[in-house]
């Protein structure tokens, strides 16, 4: 039907995992189809992961160079983030299929097909919605169950841009007679955390002969941590890696490990398609609620009270969030844990 499909996603590190199904279920459906994924380059590892993807594109470098996009001689795009810069290229370099949501104007310029949903008021799951741009191309109405999403992904388990020197080097923080647990206490900011204080108690009590813990995050991340909560770092099965890992050194380090806990955020999304046990902290606030945003695998779980709140949609602070005890988290980790 198509010969070449662009699907555009230029934004953040969880957003881009939750595409993936999209492209694996067009490159199911049409295997003759070359299927370009756009993005960040930032998250090219993470793209890459992905078996359906032929080709990877970096933003930057059509922005800097439109012939790129040109030259591919692309049947469709798909504007599942919205895109100006990339939108008004794609309408220049004639692009036959263009399509976008209709609630960004710029689509109404540059996209020749919209799909009229609303993202912030849906109770669909991220990737769900990501499905809703093939409407206008009226390639399937068919629905694929969230249950059964992730397993388009086509995960790879082959980290690339990394040296088989520092792949050893990072797994040297693995105790291969250990439950590897990475806890990813920090959002940067961009969503509700459940505490350092809880994560510390999660710490205390796994037991420290069974569980090797490896605390990630940025550097600045790491910073503030010491300053809030130095202990955090002070157990004797504790490694910080805060600021010390890159996306490759960081795949590489979740391919190696054995689960992770974290809020909604990107390494959550990055545990659950490399299948690892991935755990997730959510406030029951729309739209960053796990209706919208859990993670997505055969091992991915989530924590949220049942509740509706919007209390602390000012504020970082999540009281709801408060609420899941660290002992619940420690029971669904052990329960997955062949070393205790």
């Amino acid at each position: 039907m198509f010969s070449k499909i662009i699907i555009s996603r230029t934004d953040n590190l969880g957003d881009v995992v939750l595409t993936l199904p999209l492209a694996g279920y067009l490159k199911t459906k049409f295997p003759n189809t070359e299927i370009i994924f756009i993005g960040k380059k930032y998250t090219q590892n993470i793209i890459n992961l992905c078996s359906y993807v032929d080709v990877f594109l970096d933003k930057e470098e059509i922005i800097k160079d439109n012939t790129i996009l040109e030259n591919l001689n692309a049947d469709v795009i798909l504007f599942v983030f919205p895109d100006k810069q990339l939108a008004k290229i794609a309408k220049k370099v004639k692009i036959k299929n263009r399509v976008g949501t209709s609630n960004r104007w710029f689509h109404w310029l540059y996209c020749n097909k919209l799909a009229y949903f609303s993202r912030k008021k849906s109770n669909l799951h991220e990737s769900e919605l990501n499905f809703k741009l093939l409407k206008p191309l009226k390639i399937s109405d068919e629905k694929i169950e969230l249950k059964n999403m992730w397993q388009y992904y086509g995960t790879k388990h082959s980290i690339e841009n990394i040296t088989e020197n520092r792949k050893n080097e990072i797994k040297k923080y693995i105790d291969k007679n250990k439950f590897n647990l990475i806890l990813h206490p920090k959002s940067k900011g961009n969503g509700r955390e459940w505490g350092l204080d809880n994560f510390q108690k999660l710490i205390d009590i796994l037991p420290t002969d069974k569980f090797q813990i490896l605390i990630t995050g940025v550097k600045e991340e790491g910073e503030m941590i010491k300053n809030q909560l130095p202990q955090l770092f002070e157990h004797q099965n504790v490694i910080n890696l805060t600021g010390q890992l890159n996306i490759p050194d960081f795949l590489t380090l979740i391919e190696a490990s054995d689960g992770l806990v974290a809020s909604g955020t990107g390494p959550l999304h990055l545990a659950a398609l490399l299948e690892k046990l991935a755990i997730g902290i959510f406030p029951p606030m729309k739209p960053i609620h796990p209706t919208r945003w859990k993670p997505l695998g055969k091992n991915a779980h989530y924590f949220c009270v049942d509740k509706n709140c919007n209390d602390c949609k000012k504020t970082q602070n999540c009281s709801c969030m408060q609420q899941i005890a660290p002992e619940e988290i420690k029971n669904m980790i052990i329960s997955h844990s062949k070393h205790v």
